[in-house]
């Protein structure tokens, strides 16, 4: 009885143990494999230790790195700590990729001159520039006038060879710890952005690459080539490390008229490395343009699949080169989508779903099913000249902008596409839309339904007016990472806190939050209390003064922290606008000041803190966060124990969106939109009682608006007061704010519920 007693208690962890038994065992029989093959050689793998695949050395070409190729591995580094040394806090990257050392992919480097700056160069610049991640232009001008939205690196000297010279040395300085990939082309080259980009995706970075169209020496070695400067090359980082210690010497030693020959010669002596048009599997497939050439009619091969053309004579044929193979690229990524639409048909009847799990559009994602009523994606209503969900809740707004734009461009879609598949036997015209419909699912894009009157016209010429529904999806396109200046969590801030008579009962909560998530742990931030004295107030400060508590709490702290200090700030008024107070503050703080507009109900810790760092970019954008207010624990608990707050984190509570009285920024971004402000309104202080800080940001500056949730920003409930002197849009906000976070739909109903018991009983 014991026994069986005994299995019983441990069946329930026995397929734990034969697991872990299991995979202890096949560990060890794979690591006495790998002990036991480690001296076996590839097949082939054997050749001279000093052959690069890169570049092809003239005395070897068979791939093999040799022994003093970088190898990338990662390493362990271990952490040491001098005893004798104090303590000092490290700051950590923010991003893994900057801490583990991953480069950019691809730098592209442009030589431009005098002549070509304002021509070519710009329709470089507006046809493939913005595929590239990073793209400078250089030139030997002085003091050269940059053409609208170009980057231009300027040396003062127009020999072609140093002009090269100092152009790899620029990139190596600057850009040579930051790239994999360098290629460097003329303003009068054609290059294919999207097929350079999928070139270097495919090519690894641990070998020596000099790639672009080879050609001949005159008079030189016939296995020695260089990379036309005409067509393009590319050049790999570690080569371009190898190849700057030797810059100094090929501009003293090598004479040349080309710089791409001398480039070429220089890594060739030096380097040991020619240049190829082949690389592991990788083509780099060139284009020579004629005189006279039509881009149109251009139907070669080597033409459709060529990486760079050259030479381009001027700007329309820039134009017109981009137009074609931008069609020729657009034609392709057409027929894919149809050859993946057919794949995808032809295996749905094998899946468990059948032919009826296929969605429409084919390949892209089903729409979302919702689980509740609640999560039920909602249809806006539209005409062709209005809008019946109205960004500022209106019930009816005129259609205009980009809106009226999308309509117009759907409709167009719909006939062309109705046109595409009855022609020749009918012909669709548009006669009026009647009922139109579109909605945003998250999942897969913008749906449209449209209840179009059309004239339908027969080969014969008989016209017959019908009504006819048709569904359109604008899916969700490539995602793209937008570019943002970096930021560090080292930056301090300054944490504003206007505090009125009605704060005083939450300012003791707040300053103990503060000390413990801020000043017990060291935190990079200082605090500044701005008291707001109604003028009774201000005029028995003398005799009564209703923020001495506050000043005796702020007392004590600097006691308890002797390098601390709190300063305060009184301002008498009878509206305390936001604006104006944030005006007072803004005066006494230098302009590279990280500000933190905070409420008093707000619990400050550094999780928050170190996001409204990374999140507020000076001269860039601005952070709002959205804080998760708690409900009213009467309503919601109606007595009961409150939840724990570990397992119901942010359950019993909602985001408030009417709040904007948190807020991160600058203080040289708001000094600037300030200023505009002012302009604005010359001497009219009164419109500034009607205003937040957001409406500065939001209609006098240029910088992004960051409007996220905040699950670091909780606050307590709290009955807010709202000033009736305020404007009507901010009060008409703050008691929706209130009303919102007394409970839940369910919480407010078991109330009611509750009340009408208690009362018919």
């Amino acid at each position: 009885m014991r026994l069986a007693a005994m299995l019983a208690a441990l069946r329930p962890v026995l397929p734990l143990v034969l697991g872990l038994s299991l995979g202890c065992s096949l560990s060890l029989l794979r690591a006495s494999w790998s002990q036991g093959g480690g001296e076996e050689q590839c097949p082939g793998a054997a050749g001279p230790p000093g052959a690069r695949a890169g570049g092809a050395r003239l005395e070897a070409a068979d791939g093999r790195p040799g022994p003093g190729h970088e190898d990338f591995r990662p390493r362990i580094v271990p952490y040491y700590r001098d005893p004798n040394k104090p303590y000092k806090k490290v700051l950590r990257t923010r991003y893994i990729q900057t801490e583990l050392g991953f480069h950019e992919r691809l730098f592209v480097a442009v030589l431009t001159s005098k002549a070509t700056l304002n021509t070519l160069a710009v329709a470089v610049n507006k046809t493939v520039a913005h595929h590239f991640p990073r793209l400078l232009y250089f030139t030997g001008l002085r003091s050269a006038k940059v053409p609208h939205g170009m980057v231009l690196v300027a040396h003062g000297d127009e020999r072609p060879i140093w002009l090269m010279y100092e152009t790899m040395h620029y990139i190596h300085q600057h850009f040579g710890s930051d790239y994999d990939w360098f290629y460097i082309m003329q303003d009068d080259t054609y290059a294919q952005a999207e097929q350079v980009k999928a070139l270097v995706t495919h090519l690894s970075i641990n070998q020596d690459v000099y790639l672009g169209r080879a050609e001949e020496f005159i008079g030189g070695d016939e296995q020695a080539r260089y990379c036309h400067g005409g067509f393009g090359y590319l050049i790999s980082r570690s080569l371009l490390l190898k190849l700057h210690l030797h810059l100094d010497s090929c501009r003293n030693e090598i004479l040349s008229v080309r710089p791409d020959e001398w480039l070429g010669r220089c890594i060739i002596d030096f380097l040991g490395i020619t240049c190829v048009s082949q690389l592991q599997g990788q083509h780099y497939h060139t284009y020579e343009l004629a005189k006279n050439t039509e881009p149109e009619k251009e139907e070669e091969e080597e033409f459709q699949a060529a990486l760079a053309v050259h030479p381009v004579s001027d700007m329309t044929l820039m134009y017109r080169l981009h137009k074609h193979f931008s069609r020729i690229q657009l034609d392709r990524t057409y027929q894919e989508i149809q050859d993946l639409q057919m794949q995808i048909r032809n295996l749905t009847s094998l899946t468990p779903a059948g032919e009826g799990g296929l969605t429409w559009p084919v390949g892209i994602n089903a729409p979302f099913l919702p689980k509740s009523r609640f999560e039920v994606i909602s249809w806006d209503y539209f005409t062709e000249q209005h809008l019946f969900s109205c960004p500022d809740g209106s019930p009816k707004c005129e259609l205009s902008g980009a809106s009226k734009a999308d309509v117009s461009e759907i409709i167009e879609s719909a006939l062309e596409q109705l046109n595409s598949r009855y022609q020749p036997l009918l012909r669709f015209s548009k006669r009026q839309l009647l009922n139109g419909y579109r909605r945003f699912d998250p999942t897969r894009g913008m749906e449209y339904t449209l209840d179009l009157l059309l004239e339908a016209v027969t080969q014969k010429g008989h016209s017959h007016v019908l009504a006819k529904r048709v569904s359109l999806v604008r899916p969700l396109s490539k995602v793209e990472i937008i570019p943002m200046p970096y930021v560090t969590e080292a930056t301090r801030v300054q944490l504003v806190l206007p505090l009125t008579v009605q704060d005083l009962d939450f300012v003791a909560n707040f300053l103990d939050m503060f000390a413990m998530n801020t000043l017990d742990t060291h935190d990079n931030a200082l605090l500044t209390l701005l008291f707001i004295y109604h003028p009774y107030d201000a005029q028995r400060v003398s005799q009564v003064d209703v923020f001495a508590g506050v000043k005796a709490m702020v007392g004590e702290l600097e006691k308890r922290y002797a390098e601390v200090k709190i300063p305060w700030i009184s301002v008498k008024t009878e509206v305390p606008s936001q604006v104006k107070l944030m005006d007072i503050v803004s005066k006494k703080h230098p302009v590279d000041t990280l500000f933190f507009l905070a409420s008093v109900w707000t619990e400050i810790n550094m999780e928050f803190l170190n996001r409204c760092r990374m999140n507020t970019i000076s001269n860039w954008q601005v952070f709002f966060p959205v804080h998760f207010q708690e409900f009213n624990p009467a309503l919601v608990y109606r007595g009961e124990q409150t939840a724990s707050s570990s397992t119901d984190f942010l359950r019993d509570g909602h985001f408030d969106r009417h709040s904007f009285a948190e807020a991160c920024f600058y203080n040289s971004d708001y000094m600037t939109a300030r200023t505009k402000l002012a302009a604005d309104i010359l001497d009219r202080d009164e419109v500034l009682e009607n205003m937040e800080v957001f409406d500065v940001f939001l209609h006098y500056s240029g910088l992004h608006l960051f409007r996220a949730v905040e699950p670091g920003l909780v606050q307590k409930y709290a009955l807010r007061s709202c000033n009736p002197r305020l404007s009507e849009e901010l009060y008409h906000r703050c008691v929706l704010s209130n009303l919102e976070g007394l409970a839940s739909r369910s919480h407010l109903a078991m109330a009611l519920f509750e009340q009408e018991q208690a009362n018919s009983t």
